[in-house]
């Protein structure tokens, strides 16, 4: 055990590396490529990291504080009817993807059935007051565009939920290992579950934010340009883009409303898709759930989130 080297160790050793090769460093950061990296891949931690941090206290007070009957009590005891009232109670939490990927880890651990953790997950960061109302902003002439999103993310959740009970398996979860929290105080026990939850949650945001960097400067911008005008690569364009971008759910609607040259259902799909599957949820999903677990889900939701938004985006817009 003393002989293992950790996070210190290592942090100190990347320090040392940094002073002694700070002049290529500094070089290789004066590139115009690797600025608009290091741009993307600190507006996405920027714009995560709070919410991350919202999600994860949240998360440990779940774990802690709350007690496993008050889920009984507060969720139909049927997991067909428990899907759609954690789908609307996604509203109620002023939050993005980044945190409620802990939570809905911490709610299957007290107990709530898979299903409706998962329908909760999807629909809180794109359906709560914050994000409508920045879409609101957004698109001040198209209000229709906030009851769209609205409508397509709450239905996704709920399909979503459903289609994890007809077809989801319990093995598939994979909830990494917690330390035992019955024997420490509630006040040990709250900061041991935020460690945990930093650590595996944290980690995996930091992977997703450089790959959504590193597609940022490799896709050429010509090339949303040439499939603005097709109706159907259109909508299929900005539903892969809202994976690679990995933009926040608080900010994605203004990124949504620049643009300009796609139609309002392929916009719609974007807004839809975003906050449900995107390059750092993926990642995240992946630590906090496991990879068989992420490899099902986000392809899954991604097909379902698209489907909707076309639907929903013939009706409404």
């Amino acid at each position: 055990m003393g002989d293992r080297v950790g996070s210190i160790e290592i942090l100190a050793l990347l320090l040392i590396l940094l002073v002694v090769f700070s002049g290529p460093v500094a070089s290789a950061l004066s590139t115009p490529r690797l600025q608009t990296w290091t741009t993307v891949f600190v507006s996405v931690m920027v714009q995560a990291v709070p919410f991350l941090v919202f999600g994860v206290v949240l998360s440990a007070v779940i774990a802690v504080f709350v007690p496993r009957s008050f889920w009984a009590r507060a969720l139909p005891r049927h997991p067909a009817l428990a899907v759609p009232v954690a789908s609307a109670a996604g509203v109620v939490l002023p939050g993005c993807e980044c945190g409620s990927v802990p939570i809905a880890g911490s709610l299957i651990r007290r107990g709530v059935t898979p299903a409706a953790a998962l329908a909760f997950l999807l629909a809180a960061p794109a359906i709560n007051p914050i994000v409508l109302a920045a879409t609101a902003v957004a698109f001040p002439g198209n209000p229709e565009m906030v009851v769209g999103r609205a409508v397509a993310s709450l239905v996704v959740a709920m399909i979503m939920g459903w289609l994890w009970m007809r077809l989801g398996r319990a093995d598939w979860i994979r909830l990494p290992y917690r330390p035992e929290l019955a024997d420490l105080s509630k006040g040990r026990a709250f900061w041991a579950a935020i460690r945990h939850d930093v650590v595996h949650a944290g980690g995996f945001l930091v992977i997703g934010a450089m790959a959504a960097a590193c597609i940022n400067v490799l896709v050429p911008e010509r090339w949303l340009q040439s499939l603005a005008d097709n109706p159907v690569l259109s909508v299929l364009a900005l539903a892969v883009l809202a994976v690679l971008l990995s933009i926040c759910s608080e900010a994605d609607a203004f990124v949504a409303a620049s643009l300009s040259q796609f139609s309002l259902s392929a916009r719609l799909t974007f807004l839809v898709v975003g906050p449900m599957v995107d390059l750092k949820l993926i990642s995240m999903q992946t630590g906090v759930f496991g990879r068989r677990f992420a490899a099902r889900f986000a392809p899954a939701t991604f097909v379902v989130a698209v489907l909707v938004s076309v639907g929903v985006g013939a009706v409404i817009l």
